[in-house]
Order: C-alpha cells, then sequence, then structure tokens
C-alpha cells in the first residue's frame, strides 16, 4: 500500500499542528509550506477539507490560521487514511465493477492481499496523532530556521 501524497501531506498538517499545541498564535498555511517545502495553494485545499471534517479550526486574517478541534489523542491515524484515500483496490480483483481477470475464480492472491490490507489498516487505528509527536512543552513555534520569542524550536518532521 502507497499513500497518495494527498494523505502524506495531510499527516504532515496535523502533524505540525499537533507538535505546536499550545502556542499562542495559531499554525499558517505559509509556516507549514516553507516548513515541509510544500505548494501553498495544495495546502489551502487539504486545509479545506481537514475543517470541513471537524479536525481543524480555522481563522482568517490578521492573526489568523489553524488549531486542532480536538485534542491529537481524540484523532485516529487510519480514519484520517481512511477519509483521505480514495482507491483501497490493490489489485483489478478488488474492485468487482471492473475486473476482468481470468484466474479471479480460481486465486487466492485476492484473499491474502486481502488479509494484508486489513492488518495494514488494524495497525493504523491503533495509533492516534499524539502517538506520533513527541509530548512536553511546545516544540514548534516558528517555521525552520526561524525564531519565536527570541528562540529556534525544532519541528517535527523538519530537518534540525
Amino acid at each position: 500500500m502507497r499513500l497518495t501524497q494527498w494523505t502524506d501531506y495531510t499527516l504532515r498538517v496535523l502533524m505540525y499542528c499537533a507538535a505546536t499545541e499550545g502556542r499562542e498564535q495559531p499554525v499558517t498555511i505559509t509556516e507549514v509550506a516553507e516548513g515541509y517545502g510544500i505548494s501553498r495553494s495544495h495546502l489551502m485545499k487539504i486545509v479545506q477539507q481537514l475543517s470541513a471534517q471537524g479536525l481543524l479550526e480555522t481563522t482568517r486574517g490578521r492573526g489568523g490560521g489553524m488549531r486542532l478541534m480536538r485534542p491529537a489523542s481524540d484523532i485516529n491515524i487510519g480514519a484520517v487514511v481512511r477519509m483521505t484515500e480514495t482507491d483501497f483496490n490493490l489489485v483489478e480483483c478488488f474492485d468487482l465493477a471492473t475486473n476482468q481477470c481470468r484466474l479471479s475464480s480460481h486465486c487466492r492472491l485476492k484473499s491474502v492481499l486481502g488479509r494484508a490490507m486489513q492488518a495494514y489498516l488494524a495497525e493504523l487505528d491503533g495509533v492516534t496523532l499524539a502517538d506520533l509527536v513527541p509530548s512536553g512543552p511546545a516544540l514548534a513555534a516558528a517555521p525552520r530556521g526561524g525564531t519565536a520569542h527570541g528562540r529556534v524550536q525544532w519541528v517535527p518532521g523538519l530537518p534540525d
């Protein structure tokens, strides 16, 4: 299973917001875009979806940005992946509407891959957003190389 870029970026946005939870100013799309080297316009679409799904609270205007709407420990990674991935058909025979495989009636590969997919999702179901970021005081307050309140802070997933 390979996650789409959309899901990858979705998880990065959520992790960044979780890592900055508790800081005074909200996270901005520009901050995340610069920190991860991701297109700002692409992130805007992702943030809009996360907001519509009730995962992010967004505020427009000066001093605006985004924050998690609920604690990181309440955000299940398996649910996020299911929300953002559109296709869990690992092979053609997983989709009955388009399956043209002549071996389908005799093949055991479908059941093996089906069990593997279920194990993959079960593993993700056992993980929350809080599990993906270090706990403790605010770990991120500024984009890469930036400062906040006179000090540089580490952001998970970004180079030191």
